[in-house]
């Protein structure tokens, strides 16, 4: 699992910041992308990387600002070209299904898979398949806005081999059908129960990515415990009037957000083309005393989310 950005800018793009997107690679656990936002010219980003869209499954905008938007019809219509035959589904504000269809009728454009669209209009679970589950809240922003909280099941414990080795149990068939849990009589009339012999369930992972926003209670609740907390950091620590007037952050509210919920990593995006060189990362360095594991990404950094130790 990785978090790939694609675009780390705000309102508009700058000459080293796209506007947003934020790819969660799910290549090994799925077989799949997730993007989060798809500001204009996503694809163009896309083409430096190693994404291919015919991955992409699914899509989830934060809100309907052109900076997180303006990217789909592009990119759904390339995805179409380049092979993609698989279902992909969008969900976002209501609002979201008119803007994409409209685009695509008025430019004639054919999809050649099935789009599905899911408008959010409460908060609350929107996709659970027993593999990953994602919550959705409102934020607080000028428009409806919403972040998601992608909580991945926990893994089954490792088969204790040594264990089973101490035991002389003989390898083969024997070991899978443990793995499974299962009860197995041996030849020499004992009976195994699997579960003696598998660790402890792997905790699964947690990512929190936000869209834009004020410092608000949500921010707190999707962001729980996460092992990656994505927030918008339009504005710097000493800035928090000209922030909540534009309906932003700065970096320290972020710092708390991410203290306050626990979270294990911060990481600063929708960075303001004000920003630009240092004083980009400046806007981490005020916030460390507050919260230590903090970072401002730039467009193509990717960032592991390893399993809890």
């Amino acid at each position: 699992m990785q978090l790939e950005f694609l675009g780390t800018g705000a309102g508009s793009p700058s000459k080293q910041r796209n506007v947003t997107s934020v790819a969660l690679r799910l290549l090994e656990e799925r077989n799949a992308i997730w993007l989060f936002d798809v500001g204009e010219a996503t694809q163009h980003q896309i083409l430096n990387t190693t994404i291919r869209p015919r991955k992409i499954e699914k899509i989830f905008i934060t809100h309907l600002h052109g900076d997180h938007i303006f990217g789909l019809p592009g990119l759904l219509s390339s995805r179409s070209f380049q092979g993609g035959t698989e279902p992909l589904t969008i969900y976002g504000p209501v609002g979201i299904k008119n803007f994409v269809l409209t685009a695509l009728q008025v430019s004639e454009s054919r999809l050649s898979y099935p789009l599905h669209f899911v408008e959010l209009t409460d908060e609350g679970e929107i996709f659970n398949d027993h593999g990953f589950r994602v919550v959705a809240r409102k934020l607080d922003h000028k428009i409806a806005c919403f972040g998601y909280r992608v909580e991945e099941a926990d893994h089954p414990g490792e088969l204790l081999v040594d264990k089973l080795q101490a035991a002389n149990v003989p390898s083969g068939p024997i070991y899978g059908q443990l793995k499974a849990g299962k009860t197995v009589e041996l030849p020499d009339g004992r009976v195994l129960d699997g579960h003696d012999f598998i660790g402890k369930p792997q905790p699964g992972r947690i990512v929190t990515i936000l869209g834009d926003t004020r410092q608000n209670k949500n921010a707190v609740l999707l962001a729980k415990d996460a092992d990656v907390l994505v927030h918008e950091s339009t504005f710097a620590k000493d800035e928090a009037k000209m922030a909540h007037s534009y309906y932003h952050s700065t970096s320290k509210q972020a710092a708390e957000v991410a203290k306050k919920a626990g979270a294990k990593k911060l990481l600063l995006t929708h960075i303001s083309a004000r920003y630009a060189g240092k004083a980009a990362y400046q806007l981490a360095y005020q916030v460390r005393n507050l919260f230590p594991d903090t970072r401002v990404v730039n467009d193509f950094d990717v960032i592991d989310i390893p399993f809890k130790k």
